[in-house]
């Protein structure tokens, strides 16, 4: 017979607002390259302070860093775009920063689904 966790209001709600937020994130990531996301990242912001004192604290934390690096590398990119020989190497910085973006939301909702907190 399995346990059912049972969590209160704050937290329920906490996990549910989340939840959205990486539904957000990550749809920002598919449908705009992640140039949306900071809609999302506005509402991390004013709701990590909610998630206080419970495990979804550390996904506000996780979201925002992720949204903060994603963008350092890519303007690391569009600098090296700038330059005739770096164009080759900024798609590679782009690509490779959409899929750790990628990565982060997926280990990030899963870890949520999991009750857990995450770190990096």
């Amino acid at each position: 017979m399995a346990q059912e966790l049972v969590f209160d209001n704050n937290t329920r709600s906490a996990k549910d607002w989340a939840f959205w937020l990486y539904l957000g994130h990550g749809l920002s990531v598919f449908f705009t390259l992640g140039a949306a996301s900071f809609i999302p990242l506005i509402l991390n912001y004013i709701k990590r302070d909610d998630s206080a004192g419970t495990f979804v604290h550390s996904h506000h934390g996780w979201m925002i860093r992720s949204f903060w690096w994603y963008l350092v590398w890519i303007c690391v990119g569009w600098a090296l775009f700038a330059t005739l020989l770096g164009i080759p190497l900024a798609w590679l910085v782009w690509v490779g920063a959409w899929l750790w973006k990628i990565y982060r939301l997926i280990r990030g909702i899963t870890t949520l689904n999991n009750n857990a907190p995450i770190g990096d």
